[in-house]
């Protein structure tokens, strides 16, 4: 049953309860002075899939040399508004749209791509198809959020027991999200690579810290350059709801875009 069900238990896309139903608006307030929208676009494959996007209104008072930031972010298949059941196979399909959309409406964007947990292997593995596809604008920047090696790595880590049946099953994974291997394909790819941020959580109650390890020694081992920012005290999805975490992201794309 672990194994037929896989998708489910990964992906989760009914929690938390009610998701699928939320509304831009509920959270207008709270998102002030930024403004959301929906944007709807269609995935490589047909599939019907939403994105929220985000920026600063025009009335804001931003003067016309200063640089404004987007935020464009893609609700997977089988989640909130988006048609479809998720897959890694149909995610991957669903990030190219999404970069395709951007290239479309920001073509001289700097683009920074960012994931939280399995997010972090979207979008690395996201970031090595773009820039193996050369298409413009070039990922300047991936910052990667409580990440992990990949899922067969968590298989091992959460269930080192030999005498539990959960280690063996990594041959019958359908989705791997391996962020070691996307890192080699960026590496290897020829082209100018993106910069990468590695932000754990130093209380993570999900990812063990020898991934983190696992993966600042590959960004090394690939000549990659990276930043890392632990976040002190914050558990797996408080990284970026605190003040450090929030500064370190902020800090990282100041950075990049310095001239």
């Amino acid at each position: 049953m672990t194994v037929v069900f896989q998708e489910k238990i990964i992906y989760m896309p009914y929690m938390p309860p009610f998701a699928r139903s939320e509304k831009i608006a509920d959270y207008a307030a709270s998102c002030r002075p930024v403004e959301w929208r929906e944007e709807k676009i269609r995935s490589i494959d047909g599939t019907r899939i939403s994105l929220c996007v985000g920026k600063l209104p025009d009335t804001h008072g931003v003067p016309a040399q200063k640089q404004v930031c987007t935020m464009i972010a893609l609700s997977y298949r089988g989640y909130w508004k988006s048609a479809g059941k998720a897959s890694q196979r149909g995610i991957e399909l669903d990030a190219q749209a999404m970069l395709d959309f951007v290239a479309s409406a920001y073509p001289h964007a700097m683009l920074v791509l960012w994931g939280q947990s399995m997010g972090a292997g979207i979008a690395s593995t996201a970031a090595a198809h773009h820039i193996e596809r050369s298409i413009a604008p070039p990922i300047a920047g991936l910052i990667m959020e409580t990440p992990f090696m990949s899922i067969e790595s968590m298989l091992f880590a959460l269930y080192p027991q030999k005498w539990l049946p959960y280690r063996y099953l990594s041959p019958f994974l359908r989705s791997h999200w391996d962020s070691g291997v996307a890192l080699r394909r960026i590496a290897e790819a020829g082209k100018q690579p993106p910069r990468v941020l590695l932000m754990p959580a130093t209380r993570d109650e999900v990812v063990p810290p020898e991934e983190i390890e696992a993966l600042e020694q590959r960004c090394k081992d690939l000549s990659l350059e990276y930043d890392r920012k632990n976040v002190l005290g914050a558990l797996h999805t408080e990284a970026t709801s605190r003040r450090e975490g929030q500064q370190a992201v902020a800090e990282f794309v100041r950075k990049l875009a310095a001239p």
